[in-house]
């Protein structure tokens, strides 16, 4: 009895914890990033400030998910994220993998989705921040490039995409073509949740059965010069390292699960 109870309550406390997300993104909108666009002129400075303010907003939101009995988490090797320009690469298990690592990361950057980039509720944050939108094209990799030559620690999932239930990875070369073309080291994020929840097609009233536990844990940074050498092109070191990067998620999802 009390576990169906327990249930119910992670229902009705999973749709609140989504909602105060969204109006708190529309406060943020209509409140909070005018009033940075009106006190801070210079637009790196604004831009920070916005991030900071997303930052905590977002360690806040993952507060009152746990407060509520949503969720667990647990953050292992954060002192590696506290540094600036960093590419950071994590697989996608979950629908507020975003949100989590936007948490704990300073300055952070990433690439959002067109969707969200014109969503009346999220747009305002996005756009205050600087994100960059997926939709730029042959653009997109040279504004990566230059995010991180900012000093912006930029996030990207190089599955493009949630990963399936299935836990079949099939990463794209676009965060590679990012770390070769920009000559940047990797830090790599590895997530697990269980039970899985919030995954690529799920509903958010799908709660699992029990609590779900959150594992963040930050890798030591790969770096590229294995993958490139005289003689070796973009395009083919490119490709060693989303290989490279393939065997590296699926051996630590193994090895965690």
């Amino acid at each position: 009895m009390l576990e169906k109870l327990f249930l119910g309550w992670r229902v009705l406390a999973t749709g609140l914890s989504f909602m105060l997300f969204g109006l708190g993104g529309l406060l943020l909108r209509v409140l909070v990033f005018p009033l940075l666009a009106l006190c801070l002129r210079e637009p790196r400075t604004r831009v920070r400030a916005a991030r900071a303010v997303i930052r905590l907003s977002f360690r806040t939101f993952v507060g009152i998910m746990r407060g509520l009995g949503v969720l667990r988490y647990e953050v292992r090797g954060l002192d590696k994220l506290d540094r600036e320009g960093q590419l950071i690469l994590a697989n996608h298990p979950t629908l507020i993998d975003t949100v989590f690592l936007i948490a704990f990361v300073p300055n952070a950057d990433c690439i959002v989705k067109g969707g969200l980039w014109n969503n009346p509720f999220t747009r305002g944050p996005v756009r205050a921040a600087g994100y960059i939108c997926n939709d730029r094209g042959p653009e997109l990799v040279e504004d990566c490039i230059a995010s991180l030559g900012a000093g912006g620690n930029l996030i990207v999932f190089p599955e493009g995409t949630r990963t399936p239930r299935c836990g079949t990875m099939e990463l794209k070369r676009g965060a590679a073509n990012i770390a070769v073309r920009g000559t940047r080291a990797v830090t790599p994020v590895r997530i697990s949740c269980e039970p899985p929840t919030l995954g690529k097609g799920e509903k958010w009233w799908h709660v699992p059965p029990r609590q779900a536990s959150f594992r963040i844990e930050v890798g030591d940074d790969i770096g590229i010069e294995r993958f490139t050498g005289p003689g070796v092109t973009d395009v083919l070191a490119a490709r060693r390292l989303t290989e490279y990067l393939q065997h590296y998620f699926m051996k630590e999802g193994q090895h965690h699960a």
